[in-house]
């Protein structure tokens, strides 16, 4: 294993103190050298041996709401912080039913927006999806809205056509007027790009392309800032390298030209579904990248790498948070 990767784990084997600090630094468990590079979320908690994505936090940061599952289905489920660690993640209360997934929390807390293949209104069965030129039975996707009532939630109500214009709306990210940024497939190419549907007046206006990429590429999964003076998305061009975390900066949805974040941050792997932090400075992404081996290998090496895919090196995505000051601060 590699320098990189011993410096982002903060040493596995100090798991238990690791898992519920969101924001722990390396340097504090020990770990000399740059601390700067992606750190693994809560492993052996949320972080763990199948695939975890896309955290929506509450304003307070002391409540998180995630995806996990498997290439079968997924469930949104939730954990809250208590003492600086987070607890056993349980089902949320909306989810479990239906393959939902891909959780995004308004700014103020009053409601999150999710994608599920739940059915639409009049019907009963799982909706298919078509995108990437392939079928999905039951996998499709629509975007759900749920309000917070109380400590607890509402029933989920599904977002207008003008957003749910296919079975394959994916990836919400809400900004502080209301309005989604969501991904759908292109009608000509079948590739994903990024749509905006503004809010108005209490409703939803019809989506327009957000604008970054072009036809070649695949952009998905935008992680907006509350006054969309920036976002975090993914891109990549399909058939021709994994997808990568890029950033661009704004005003009022008119954007600037998008810099790619790095090798210190985006994975040999796939890179996806970004999310911000409740201050807008950290970034969380999901990675599928196994860490090299080198060989031959101690007893005790691969005592260590036998324990860390049981939590997270076996391909599957979990979720990693890195800063993102240096660009912020560059602005």
């Amino acid at each position: 294993m590699t320098l990189r990767y011993q410096l982002r784990m903060c040493g596995l084997v100090a798991l238990a103190a690791i898992a519920g600090a969101q924001h722990q630094s390396c340097r504090a468990q020990g770990t000399t050298g740059p601390t700067t590079g992606p750190r693994l979320f809560a492993p052996g908690v949320i972080s763990g041996a199948a695939d975890e994505l896309s955290p929506a936090f509450s304003p307070d940061g002391r409540s998180v709401y995630f995806t996990r599952g498997n290439p079968s289905a997924s469930t949104i489920m939730t954990s809250t912080l208590v003492d600086g660690h987070w607890s056993v993640p349980e089902i949320a209360a909306f989810s479990g039913k239906w393959n939902d997934f891909e959780a995004s929390m308004a700014p103020d807390g009053s409601f999150l927006v999710f994608a599920s293949n739940r059915p639409s209104v009049g019907t009963s069965a799982a909706i298919d999806g078509v995108f990437n030129g392939k079928s999905f039975p039951g996998l499709g996707g629509n975007l759900w809205r749920v309000d917070r009532l109380g400590n607890g939630w509402g029933e989920p109500t599904r977002l207008p056509e003008t957003i749910n214009v296919s079975n394959a709306v994916f990836s919400p990210s809400i900004s502080a007027d209301g309005s989604i940024y969501f991904m759908r497939p292109d009608d000509k190419t079948g590739n994903f790009h990024l749509y905006r549907s503004q809010r108005q007046a209490g409703a939803y206006l019809a989506a327009t392309a957000v604008g970054v990429g072009d036809s070649t590429t695949e952009d998905v999964d935008a992680a907006v800032a509350p006054d969309e003076s920036f976002m975090v998305y993914s891109s990549n061009h399909p058939g021709k390298g994994p997808k990568r975390l890029h950033i661009v900066f704004g005003t009022r949805g008119v954007w600037g030209t998008p810099v790619d974040l790095g090798d210190d941050v985006n994975e040999a792997g796939s890179n996806i579904e970004a999310r911000l932090s409740p201050d807008h400075r950290l970034l969380y992404f999901s990675t599928n990248t196994v860490p090299p081996v080198s060989f031959p290998r101690s007893v005790e090496r691969t005592r260590r790498d036998l324990s860390e895919l049981q939590v997270w090196a076996n391909g599957r995505q979990n979720i990693w948070f890195v800063s993102l000051e240096h660009w912020l601060d560059k602005k």
